[in-house]
């Protein structure tokens, strides 16, 4: 079972170890070499630690899922998650920022790795308010569910159940944190930026969220004799592959967002973009292996807290990548890694507890 879903990962991060081993020696020495090496083994533990609970939430949404999108998440998704999201996108970024072709930047990141690095940490305002309303958006619409009824910290969640009853609250929510700290919290020559990232963020989510609802069966379809007839196996064929298709952007989206504060965080390690690229990449492909065995696993159903878990750590990151639109403040990653991976542990050990309790009231 573990060598199932984690086998490539594995032999997938022992060429990527060697591959910086081998460009360290290439453009160095054999200390060189072994220190490139190591690099890559901290990115990777890095990049897993910040994302666990965003493989616990792709579980969720790889779940319903059928075996063909599966299998794509884990090809197509991981060929966007290495080459797209931690290579090309950091590219696209500094061109944009920075008035550069993509020649350019490419020359830049392989030449001279320092100016390069300049240039990405001048986009660090940007990228935070876009993942940070993204995340901020995807933890609300979660706890601010009205037909929730587990919950794991009852006092606050029904709360947060309750308010789900207004109309798009997580977006009003969210708006208006964006707002508030681009006023009051954002430095002056920063302000649009962030502004228009977070409402970017924002309308990226809404327009998923959306593409998605298209192809979820109504709630009232199964009572309602008014209905059309049942359609053919291919209407049906061709709705669930575009249902697929809109899940599959959706989690690339929430990759993407997860992923950018670990890109800027990787260069405070390594300004090598190759190695970087390397170290973030280990970290992908195991949270991808890590997602498809939560799900083949039942994790999900065995630790019923353990979705909640996740949120948190989704809305501790969210929380942090906002803060971070203000240049002033810095959080390290591995503090932000620990807050989402103590969530996990926390949600876990709530849910053996509670499965225990229930069995001892069953057996009394």
């Amino acid at each position: 079972m573990f060598l199932k879903h984690f086998g490539f990962g594995i032999l997938f991060s022992l060429l990527c170890i060697v591959g910086a081993a081998v460009y360290g020696l290439a453009t160095g020495n054999i200390t060189i070499a072994l220190q490139f090496a190591f690099i890559a083994v901290v990115l990777g533990v890095m990049e897993v630690s910040l994302s666990f609970d965003n493989a616990v939430v792709n579980a969720k949404v790889l779940h319903t899922m059928d075996a063909v999108w599966r299998r794509r998440f884990l090809t197509w998704g991981i060929a966007i998650a290495v080459v797209g999201m931690r290579f090309v996108f950091p590219i696209l970024i500094v061109m944009v920022t920075a008035g550069l072709g993509f020649g350019q930047v490419v020359s830049l990141a392989f030449t001279d790795a320092q100016a390069y690095s300049a240039h990405l940490h001048d986009a660090h305002v940007m990228i935070s308010a876009f993942g940070g309303t993204f995340l901020l958006l995807v933890f609300l619409h979660y706890f601010l569910d009205r037909g929730k009824d587990l919950h794991w910290i009852g006092p606050i969640e029904r709360r947060l159940a309750r308010a789900g009853h207004l109309d798009k609250i997580e977006v009003s929510i969210t708006l208006t944190a964006l707002l508030g700290l681009v006023a009051f919290f954002v430095a002056p020559g920063e302000k649009y930026e962030a502004l228009l990232s977070g409402g970017l963020g924002i309308l990226t989510y809404l327009l998923v969220k959306s593409l998605a609802g298209l192809f979820e069966p109504s709630d009232n379809d199964a009572n309602d004799a008014t209905r059309p007839p049942r359609p053919t196996a291919g209407v049906v064929a061709q709705t669930a592959t575009r249902a697929g298709a809109m899940s599959f952007l959706y989690l690339e989206v929430l990759d993407a967002s997860f992923s950018l504060d670990g890109v800027i965080g990787a260069f405070a390690i390594s300004k090598e973009i190759v190695i970087i690229a390397a170290g973030l990449a280990i970290g992908a492909v195991f949270v991808r292996s890590m997602t498809v065995w939560l799900v083949e696993a039942g994790t999900l159903a065995q630790y019923k807290y353990l979705e909640h878990g996740a949120h948190y750590g989704i809305g501790a990151l969210a929380v942090i990548m906002l803060l971070h639109m203000n240049r002033a403040v810095h959080i390290p990653e591995l503090i932000t890694g620990l807050i989402g991976l103590g969530f996990i542990l926390l949600s876990v050990w709530a849910s053996i507890k509670a499965t225990r309790q229930a069995h001892v009231t069953r057996a009394a």
